[in-house]
């Protein structure tokens, strides 16, 4: 699944965007006299290992001033942490973590010395707008509705969405999904008239499809009825949500109503169910070519099937955080992966670099550009990376896949996770450590309720009830971590130049470069594989390296085919570096952390000016703006620019030598 994946990198910290503003006098004062004495010595990222002779893979040592909040998994994985308020305690909890070097992320390809900044520091620091298959640029920047040649019953007016009051929106919902015994719903018609009566009926059809109207006289009073047409099998019909009223779509328009979704600091799914549950449809009519980040403004197309743009814009009044536009009705759904890719526009606060250091970064990210690395948030974020699952898989050892989920394990988790976990190792009784899960939907509980199913000596039935895509998340997470530590050795051994034995894609096969073709072709052309029973593998030492590794592991390189056919690995090609287009950046001045530093598609669409930056305020900023085609990571990207570590570890320790 493509994924725009950059994390702000620190510990989240409870409390608002825009309350900050007192600690964060605080925290810059401390920050800007560190800075301007250049004592770095305190903050400094674990380094790596330093390759002579070879300047473009200089690696240096460096400072990196993490943020006030923590990054899209983190959000979700700790804001019921007991320990948000101690950053000491969780700081040591955190040292379980991953660093970058645990994965194989070791090197750099550029000779500028390394600087700091902050990472999202707010989440509008950090903006993705969506390049389709075509090449252009999603964007907002039309809220009106298109106008059909045919009129079209299902098409509400205005007074459709406020006619029903909260009480019988509540009691037609539990209507439609059989919630209660009733078989109908009464609506009195306060106001008596024909007018009336025809916006209630065209309310209820509209906002409950599948639910029917009548008009009834019941002691000498209006009232609407509203019921199922047939029952159980209607609601069958409606819970698919694929055909909802069919016969009142007109035929001249596509199935498909398209938009640009505009969310803040929601990602992609999390915003999907909000709309499904709004349009009280089921979140599967909805289709998109990626998901994107939840700390981010993202913008992004998204295809819903038969919803009309009319009853899409009327949400823009009521949701939160979201805008949709650009609406347009087609003939097809969209499809994961059919993106070319994502523009980034990011701000790094609070930066210590010179001008000089600013340029040769920039430079190099535009002319050589940054190891294609999968980024830290492939593997997990606590103590038991994704990874080490994947390869037990792999080895078909099932009692350790099972242990490895459900065993304790140091680090910071939700509290009732961490009493599951106690209740498992202490009992071996999925039903008694499902009780500790309020939420059954986690890996965990997934797991526990298929061992409470099939037993504890069928627990390949039993992980078969995770579902498929959050699986192969496992063994995906193990080709990663070999990849990122093939493609450093393979830079360190053989540096940034193309070499005989190295591969190469013609067309989508893969090739080995000869000797005498080896001048024909760069850096940027080499790929790496993905290990699998359908790739080939370099010819020099790194094609050994590869099999070496996987011994290690107890995994044959020549037969990645599983007895489980989904756990069969056929193996892919991914460039071994990337260069970003479209490069452009500009150091900015500021005195104020809360102001923007640019206008979003939203400000212009509200007609909000540019913001007025002082030309010597107290602290600067660096603008960047980069694409980056689909499945590559921009937390690589930055981290080429700033020579960081991203892992949550080093910087929710750095985080708390900065709260001190």
């Amino acid at each position: 699944m493509e994924t725009v994946e950059m994390n702000s990198v620190s510990l989240k910290r409870p409390h608002s965007e825009d309350d900050v503003a007192n600690a964060d006098d605080i925290k810059r004062q401390k920050i800007s006299e560190k800075s301007q004495t250049g004592n770095n010595s305190g903050q400094s990222v674990e380094t790596v290992k330093e390759q002579p002779d070879k300047s473009l893979l200089e690696d240096t040592k460096n400072e990196i001033i993490p943020n006030e909040e923590g990054e899209e998994q983190e959000d979700e994985e700790l804001e019921d942490s007991d320990e948000d308020g101690d950053p000491e305690s969780f700081a040591d909890m955190m040292k379980h973590g991953l660093t970058e070097s645990d994965v194989g992320i070791t090197k750099f390809v550029s000779s500028h010395k390394g600087f700091s900044g902050i990472l999202k520091e707010r989440y509008s620091d950090f903006v993705v707008h969506e390049i389709g298959k075509d090449g252009r640029v999603s964007h907002l920047d039309d809220f009106s509705v298109p106008v059909d040649d045919e009129v079209n019953s299902e098409d509400p007016s205005e007074e459709t969405f406020t006619v029903l009051s909260d009480e019988d929106k509540q009691r037609l919902e539990e209507l439609q999904l059989l919630k209660n015994k009733e078989t109908s719903v009464a609506i009195e018609v306060i106001e008596d008239s024909k007018e009336k009566r025809t916006v209630i009926h065209q309310a209820v059809k509209s906002l409950f499809p599948g639910l029917e109207t009548k008009t009834e006289d019941r002691d000498g009073k209006k009232y609407i009825i509203a019921y199922h047409a047939a029952g159980k099998k209607a609601l069958a019909k409606v819970r698919t949500a694929t055909d909802p009223r069919k016969h009142s779509w007109p035929k001249s328009r596509g199935s498909y109503c398209h938009f640009v979704l505009y969310k803040e600091n929601k990602d992609t799914m999390d915003a999907i169910n909000v709309l499904s549950k709004f349009l009280r449809v089921k979140p599967n009519i909805f289709s998109y070519m990626g998901t994107k980040d939840k700390r981010a403004i993202t913008v992004q197309e998204i295809a819903v099937l038969r919803i009309t743009a009319q009853r899409l814009a009327h949400l823009n009044k009521c949701l939160m955080n979201f805008k949709l536009g650009n609406f347009s009705y087609k003939n097809h759904p969209l499809k994961l992966g059919e993106l070319q890719g994502n523009h980034f526009t990011v701000v790094l606060r609070n930066i210590t670099g010179t001008d000089d250091q600013i340029e040769q970064a920039m430079n190099s990210l535009r002319e050589i550009g940054f190891i294609n690395y999968y980024g830290m948030q492939r593997f997990g974020t606590t103590a038991v990376p994704t990874y080490q699952i994947g390869r037990a898989i792999l080895q078909n050892n099932w009692n350790e896949v099972m242990d490895l989920i459900l065993k304790p394990r140091p680090g910071a988790e939700k509290g009732y996770l961490v009493k599951c976990r106690e209740e498992w190792a202490k009992t071996k009784d999925p039903a008694a450590a499902l009780k500790k899960l309020p939420v059954k939907r986690c890996v965990e509980g997934q797991l526990l309720r298929g061992l409470l199913k099939y037993g504890m000596k069928n627990i390949i039935s039993a992980f078969g009830i995770i579902p498929r895509n959050n699986r192969l998340m496992y063994i995906h997470s193990y080709q990663s971590y070999v990849w990122n530590n093939m493609v450093s050795k393979r830079i360190e051994e053989y540096g940034l130049k193309a070499v005989p034995g190295d591969l190469t894609l013609k067309g989508a096969t893969a090739v080995h470069i000869e000797e005498e073709d080896v001048h024909n072709y760069t850096i940027h052309d080499v790929v790496m594989p993905l290990p699998g029973f359908d790739v080939i593998y370099p010819k020099h030492k790194i094609g050994e390296a590869y099999k070496e590794m996987l011994v290690a592991d107890n995994l044959d390189i020549n037969n990645m085919r599983h007895k489980i056919r989904d756990y069969s690995l056929s193996g892919a090609y991914r460039k071994i570096i990337i260069r970003p287009q479209n490069v452009n950046w500009e150091v900015v001045a500021y005195d104020d952390p809360k102001i923007p530093l640019f206008t979003t598609d939203l400000d212009k669409l509200e007609g909000k000016p540019l913001p007025v930056l002082p030309t010597d305020g107290k602290f600067r900023a660096l603008k960047m703006e980069f694409s980056l085609p689909p499945s590559t990571y921009a937390t690589m990207a930055i981290r080429e620019v700033l020579k960081m570590d991203t892992s949550i570890k080093n910087q929710t320790q750095l985080n708390t030598t900065w709260l001190r």
